[in-house]
């Protein structure tokens, strides 16, 4: 699971993962997997069908670009990630890992109240590349005073 980085108890990140780091995944108590790539992404395996087939809960929020990257989104992310903290730990992955970085910034940021420094600073520990800049304006807008 050499992409597999944990970013909070029970909460890990990565890149499109192997059904390898998915067993060893489930094996660590993983029980849900939010998938954040669109399904005109190819990946060489069944990914839903292997999750269900390791007893693990399946979530598609698929996020091609900055403009899926929306207030519905990530109320919809949120509310996903209270729903799988509950039921054991959560792998959100995409292909790279920047997208998963976006939305846990945001989940923080605009969700939970954390500080706006705090918030990047976790999307860029899960990931967070290229979409930083958006990242940071809308962290901003939300909150311009902070």
């Amino acid at each position: 699971m050499s992409y597999t980085k944990p970013i909070a108890p029970g909460l890990y990140a990565s890149g499109q993962p192997s059904p390898r780091d998915l067993a060893a995944l489930a094996a660590r108590g993983v029980r849900t997997v939010i998938n954040l790539r669109t399904p005109d992404e190819p990946v060489a395996y069944d990914e839903p069908a292997e999750i269900e087939r390791l007893g693990m809960r399946y979530v598609a929020i698929p996020i091609s670009g900055p403009q899926d990257i929306t207030g519905a989104t990530i109320a919809l992310f949120s509310s996903e990630l209270d729903q799988a903290g509950g039921r054991g730990g959560t792998l959100v992955h995409c292909a790279s890992s920047n997208r998963v970085g976006a939305l846990i910034a945001l989940d923080l940021g605009l969700t939970r109240g954390a500080p706006r420094e705090q918030a990047i600073a976790a999307g860029r520990a899960a990931g967070l590349t290229t979409l930083a800049p958006l990242i940071e304006s809308l962290l901003i807008a939300a909150n311009p005073q902070e």
